[in-house]
Order: C-alpha cells, then sequence, then structure tokens
C-alpha cells in the first residue's frame, strides 16, 4: 500500500543520512571541509544526472550500511 511504500522511503533516507554523517565521523570533525566537498561534488552537484546509488558510491566508496541508522536508533552498539 501507499503508505508502507512511503515509509520504507522514508526509511531508508534515514539510512542514507545515517551513513553520509558517519563519513564527518570518521574524519574526526563533523564540519571536515574535504569531507563536505566530497559530499558537494559526488551527491549535491551531480543532481539527477547520475543514478542516486552510484552518487552514493562514488561518495562512501561502497553501498549504503545500514548500521549507521541502527546505532543511531540505539538499536545496535555504537562503533564509536
Amino acid at each position: 500500500n501507499m503508505y508502507a511504500a512511503g515509509y520504507y522511503v522514508y526509511l531508508w533516507a534515514e539510512v542514507l543520512d545515517a551513513d553520509v554523517f558517519a563519513a564527518f565521523q570518521e574524519a574526526g570533525d563533523i564540519f571536515d571541509k574535504e569531507t563536505a566537498a566530497k559530499a558537494r561534488k559526488h551527491i549535491y552537484s551531480a543532481g539527477n544526472t547520475v543514478a542516486q546509488d552510484e552518487l552514493f558510491r562514488r561518495f562512501r566508496g561502497r553501498d549504503p550500511d545500514i548500521k549507521y541508522m541502527l546505532a543511531k536508533k540505539g538499536l545496535v552498539p555504537s562503533e564509536s
């Protein structure tokens, strides 16, 4: 149904959000300029010119990982 589809999209956005934020944490600074420039180059400035999954892979070098969202929600131990 439409509600389930919408909720799935919302959860997937949370997965991506948590994984991208983890890139900044891994850099040691949530305001890291290099990581921000990489996100700008590979995600934001590309817009809809490339498939979204490919843009994420270009930024992180891999597919999204759900573990960061699960840790953010307290469902698994954080790796920090």
